[in-house]
């Protein structure tokens, strides 16, 4: 990836359109906005395919993101709590349980961060 320089941050082209990235949210999508979207996106679709293969229909799906900054440290993450509000048929609550912990472990963004930002997680289910 190249990040060119612009007035009010970097922006980057990919095959779907270019990326505007900017310390200040009038101007681009902010660094740790796209952190936490991330570890948030890369969790929720490897639940969804976990789900999947145990055979539970996942209809639709919402991830909230509440996240946690330290502002004495550079207003560093320090803790990211994800809820996910899964919707579908077949969601057996004990399994999804294990298919969260599932996911974290073989999700690429949380195992990059694991080590230096908290990561909860919880789940509700609607049928």
């Amino acid at each position: 990836m190249k990040f060119q320089m612009k007035e009010n941050g970097f922006e980057t082209s990919f095959e779907y359109g270019t990326l505007q990235i900017s310390g200040n949210e009038e101007y681009g999508f902010r660094p740790y906005q796209l952190m936490v979207s991330s570890i948030a996106v890369c969790g929720g679709g490897v639940l969804r395919k976990v789900l999947e293969k145990q055979r539970m229909t996942v209809n639709d799906m919402t991830v909230d993101a509440d996240v946690t900054r330290e502002p004495e440290a550079a207003n560093k993450i320090t803790k990211i709590h994800l809820h996910y509000t899964i919707t579908g048929d077949n969601l057996v609550e004990s399994k999804v349980e294990k298919a969260v912990a599932l996911a974290q472990k073989n999700c690429p963004m949380a195992q990059t961060v694991i080590d230096s930002i908290e990561l909860t997680e919880s789940f509700s289910i609607n049928v």
